[in-house]
């Protein structure tokens, strides 16, 4: 579950929250971040009550399958697949980004850094499963270690008890945070709700693992109040500290238009007066960047995986080496990946390019989400409607049926509002980063409901027994999938191997 947490932790903390307080100022930057964080906790207890009674395998598009009608399941299993491709694309700019801090693009230009970490990544994930699992826990950990340290770091700067502040600037503290705490007004909260959902994309991991973790029971909804208390926490911790370090209106931070120009961590101890800490910070948000980059290669391609062996995507992609490994499938989001050489021209900027590909997995995300809170609401339909007590079911959301219907609102709320400031004036570039995903969503959907002619299930004919987790039994991934590759899931967790674990694992888990 450790390795879950630090999966989360990517370029929406690192660098979109820098760009998020140029934009709104840190009171709107703090709104924004607090709110989708609960929206998150809505989400995540929905489909903890779900996963942990029917954990399968890539759960958001099997959940539209079994729930409501099989189109649903198609368009959100390939929208989930797109987002965390973009996400990957987005990560790869933002590599080019940190490395700028060193090495300026007229010197290398960020398309070859971009080159050289796909190769890594594409690498990393073709080897083994277990291999992916072992790195991606200590870059997890580095990942986790570096926002506890800015975290301490950052209150003793604004207590003055370390760090020399530059000259005229103004002190660390409320005289930063009041320069103009809510700034552009509620046009531009709009604005930086994008950045805030991305930041917590990856929370859903935990209940999407459920099909390859052994005791779905206990350690799901164990994970899912784990995660996300924790996250939050270092969220807003983070939010909080950036704003009341480095003016909104810092030029080093971000421009005018928002447009990412350096991490907001890196600043912080240059503002202190740190500058050694300040490399080696932005040599740790480097790692942190692959790190994520890391897991939206992994997560993309068992997404692709699993639509193969559902019959909505080719054949060829459920092809599972004897590593356990879906190359196809890994092969396949390491060229969609391959957008941040396209987008990472000079001609478009990083910075701007950075934006644009984290609208779009950001939206796709949302979309995700939204589907999450409705399949948890047509599941308790049906549950009542064949009249099964709630208490079988291994774990309630107290949340219901308010918890899905905020996320449902504030989805569409910020899926539909957040790009009206294409509107005045009328600009084609704001337009396609806040809509573009919304067509291909009808498209996905209806194009799959006439062509395979599904239809919507009766609440009655919903399968609630198929896969179902029972108190005495624990769920193992299916022989030859690509969970199990011969040497355990990446996500599986119990007790013997936890009393297996090295006395730093043992520590670090009871920590974090």
């Amino acid at each position: 579950m450790f390795r879950l947490l630090g999966g989360t932790i990517g370029t929406g903390l690192f660098l979109a929250s820098g760009s998020s307080i140029a934009i709104a100022g840190p009171g709107y930057a703090q709104v924004a971040y607090s709110l989708i964080g609960t929206m998150v906790f809505c989400f995540m207890s929905s489909l903890g009550e779900m996963a942990t009674y029917l954990p399968i395998t890539g759960s958001i598009n099997a959940y539209g399958t079994r729930f409501f009608d099989p189109a649903l399941g198609f368009m959100l299993g390939w929208v989930y697949w797109f987002s965390w491709s973009v996400t990957l694309a987005t990560e790869l700019v933002a590599s080019s980004v940190i490395i700028s801090y060193w090495i300026s693009i007229d010197q290398c230009p960020g398309w070859v850094w971009a080159l050289v970490f796909i190769v890594i990544l594409t690498s990393l994930n073709l080897i083994s499963v277990k291999a992916y699992g072992e790195v991606e826990y200590w870059l997890s950990l580095i990942k986790v270690l570096a926002v506890i340290v800015f975290i301490i770091v950052g209150f003793l700067y604004i207590g003055g008890v370390i760090g020399t502040p530059i000259p005229g600037a103004p002190k660390p503290g409320p005289a930063v945070f009041n320069m103009s705490p809510f700034n552009g007004g509620f046009v531009n909260l709009f604005n930086i709700f994008l950045n805030a959902g991305f930041s917590f994309q990856g929370a859903e991991l935990v209940g999407i693992a459920a099909g390859e973790t052994k005791n779905p029971r206990k350690n799901v909804p164990r994970a899912i109040k784990q995660v996300f208390w924790r996250i939050l926490m270092f969220y807003v911790l983070t939010i909080l500290i950036i704003g009341m370090t480095i003016p909104y209106n810092d030029p080093a931070l971000a421009n005018e238009k928002g447009d990412i120009l350096a991490s907001p961590f890196t600043r912080v101890f240059v503002q202190a007066g740190i500058s050694i800490g300040g490399d080696i910070m932005n040599a740790v948000i480097l790692v942190a960047v692959l790190s994520a980059g890391n897991s939206g290669l992994y997560a993309s391609s068992r997404a692709l995986h699993t639509l193969s062996q559902e019959g909505n995507a080719p054949k060829f992609f459920g092809y599972v080496n004897r590593r356990g490994v879906p190359v196809y499938c890994v092969m396949a989001t390491s060229l969609v990946g391959c957008l941040a050489f396209i987008v990472s021209l000079p001609q478009i900027g990083q910075g701007q390019a950075y934006s644009w590909l984290l609208a779009l997995a950001s939206t796709t995300g949302f979309i995700a989400w939204l589907g999450i809170a409705f399949c948890h609401i047509r599941f308790r339909m049906a549950y009542k409607a064949q009249g099964r007590p709630l208490k079988d079911l291994p774990f309630v959301s107290n949340l219901y049926p308010f918890g899905p219907i905020y996320t449902i609102v504030i989805c569409l709320v910020i899926l539909f509002g957040q790009g009206y400031t294409a509107f005045a004036p009328f600009s084609i570039k704001m337009f396609l980063s806040a809509y573009v995903t919304l067509p291909f969503i009808v498209i996905l959907y209806f194009g799959n409901k006439f062509w395979r002619k599904t239809r919507i299930l009766k609440l009655k004919d919903v399968d609630l027994l198929t896969g179902r987790s029972f108190m005495d039994t624990t769920n193992v991934p299916a022989k030859g999938s690509a969970a199990t590759e011969g040497e355990g899931g990446v996500w599986e967790e119990n007790e013997e191997e936890e009393a297996k674990q090295g006395w730093v694992r043992k520590m670090l888990g009871f920590v974090f």
